[in-house]
């Protein structure tokens, strides 16, 4: 008998839009994730002491914290230090450049219409199988 039960992967994300966190959301749920959000890096580090994420996904510019001080903290607790942190990022420029990632982020997607197929790309490339 070959009992194969699949386990939900977990997410975070965080950004003060509620567009880009709904749209976010549901794209990983659509994947079999169970999903958590937060609409600032405070918020997200309240879910942090009761939810342990397999992913975070975290914008930069938010208010009352931003992502790079929530990836700073982030991997300061040692629970969190190996956990993948995706940065959304402003639209990209015309060169494609993001000059203000913080150390210790995986990966960088940007808010532009492709963003459901660029954050595709970074789950494949940053979960293991």
């Amino acid at each position: 008998m070959n009992l194969s039960v699949s386990i939900p992967k977990t997410a975070l994300v965080v950004d003060d839009s509620m567009l880009i966190r709904h749209s976010v959301c549901r794209f990983l749920e659509e994947r079999g994730f169970i999903v958590e959000a937060a609409s600032n890096g405070v918020e997200a580090l309240d879910v942090l002491n009761n939810f342990v994420p397999d992913i975070i996904i975290t914008d930069l510019s938010m208010p009352r914290m931003g992502g790079a001080e929530l990836v700073a903290r982030i991997r300061q607790m040692e629970l969190f230090t190996e956990v993948p942190i995706i940065v959304l990022a402003a639209p990209r420029s015309v060169a494609g450049v993001v000059s203000d990632v913080p150390e210790g982020v995986t990966a960088v997607i940007f808010k532009d219409i492709d963003i459901e197929l660029q954050l595709g790309r970074a789950l494949y490339t940053t979960l293991p199988a």
